[in-house]
Order: C-alpha cells, then structure tokens, then sequence
C-alpha cells in the first residue's frame, strides 16, 4: 500500500518505516500545499495526515490568516495559531475541493467530539481518526479498513 504521510515534521514517517516497513510505501509531504501536489502526480491509496502543523511556514499554511483574525479580535497570532492546532481539516477539505476521494486517516482523538466527528464524516468520507498515541499496528490496521 502506498501512503502519503502529511506531516510537518518527519515523525510519522520514520516510525511507520521503521516498524511498519513490509506492505506500506512511505512517501512524506511537508505541508498541505506539498502534498496536494503529491497527489496530483497520483499513485497513492490513502493519506495519513497529522492535525498539527506549527513547524512550517505561514505560507505553508492552507487558511486565510487575515479572515481567522477576525474571529479572533483581529490578533494575528491568534489565528496562526488556530490555522496550526486545525491545520489537518483545512489539508482534508483542501483535498475533497481539488477532487481527491483517496482514503485519509487522520491523527487525532475525536472521541471527545463525536458530533465534530459525525460533520466530518459527512463532508469529507472516506476518512477515519487515531489519536497521536496509536500503535504502527493500529494505524495498519486502520489503513487497511480504510482502503478495503
């Protein structure tokens, strides 16, 4: 199975290589921007996507900084913030617009949020979540239920 990991670090996919290396193809993108064109050259079955990115550049970064300020009082720092700690379903909503209907799992614990989750489902299915803490096992695991 050949996965793009979108991640702002190297992280996931050196664990995934190191401990899932039989089966799995690796490939990284450094932002959302990157791995949209990862996917457009095609080839992949899923997507692994982390929800954090405060590592790459502001202009790395999907999102309106100067429309999420204003929900902010205008600060700045604020909606960087925000565009970082969300920076995962704004990479997935990216990917449904530019026409990508390739599985995503995304890392992240929505078991505190079953109706965010629920909204997500709907809008941008196939995708499913583990939190940060999964094993290399689990994520397997959930890839393979993902791509069927």
């Amino acid at each position: 199975m050949r996965v793009l990991v979108i991640e702002d670090g190297s992280e996931y996919t050196e664990t995934l290589s190191r401990f899932l290396p039989d089966g799995f193809d690796w490939v990284r993108a450094g932002s959302g921007p990157e791995g949209l064109a990862q996917l457009g050259v095609g080839g992949f079955d899923a997507v692994f996507l982390d929800m954090r990115f405060d590592r790459v550049p502001q202009d790395q970064l999907l999102g309106d900084v100067e429309a999420t300020a204003d929900r902010f009082n205008g600060d700045p720092v604020q909606a960087r913030q925000f565009l970082e700690d969300h920076q995962g379903l704004f990479v997935l909503a990216a990917l449904r617009e530019a026409g990508h209907s390739i599985p995503v799992l995304l890392s992240y614990d929505f078991d505190a949020e079953p109706r965010r989750w629920a909204k997500l489902v709907e809008k941008h299915a196939p995708v499913d979540y583990l939190p940060d803490n999964a094993s290399p096992a689990d994520i397997a695991g959930k890839l393979h239920a993902l791509t069927g």
